[in-house]
């Protein structure tokens, strides 16, 4: 199983993270963590470690409602969450990818209905978030 939705964007790097901020406001989504993991691997792990991985972030996205659906169905939902979204783009990429979790990835460890809806929902936004970007 397939486990992020994804799509490439000709925008520049920053560009596509505003882009992607933008999209999932429109979808409900908050963006409460925002990990650079370019700044990060470099003062951890060098230069070398921060440039081989590009420009790379890790948007922690939260819709505060489908989180509470999902947090009131089980409780140990909350391991999950907030939703990740990455924007990366390699040294010698020609575009940026956007990737979000695929929140069926929720239903392959829950047998819960309500879980399953919640992420029907999730899913269905963060897609919608994913194709208003500009291809």
């Amino acid at each position: 199983m397939a486990y992020t939705l994804t799509t490439q964007v000709p925008l520049p790097y920053a560009e596509a993270i505003d882009a992607i901020k933008a999209a999932l406001a429109e979808q409900g989504f908050g963006v409460l963590t925002e990990i650079d993991i370019r700044k990060t691997f470099t003062a951890k792990l060098g230069p070398e470690a921060g440039d081989s991985v590009g420009d790379y972030v890790i948007l922690g996205a939260c819709n505060p409602n489908l989180a509470s659906r999902a947090i009131a169905a089980e409780p140990e939902m909350g391991a999950l969450l907030p939703c990740n979204v990455v924007v990366r783009r390699g040294p010698d990429a020609e575009s940026t990818t956007i990737e979000a979790i695929d929140p069926q990835t929720m239903v392959q460890l829950s047998s819960s209905a309500h879980v399953r809806e919640v992420a029907d929902d999730a899913g269905t936004r963060l897609r919608a978030a994913l194709a208003a970007l500009p291809l």
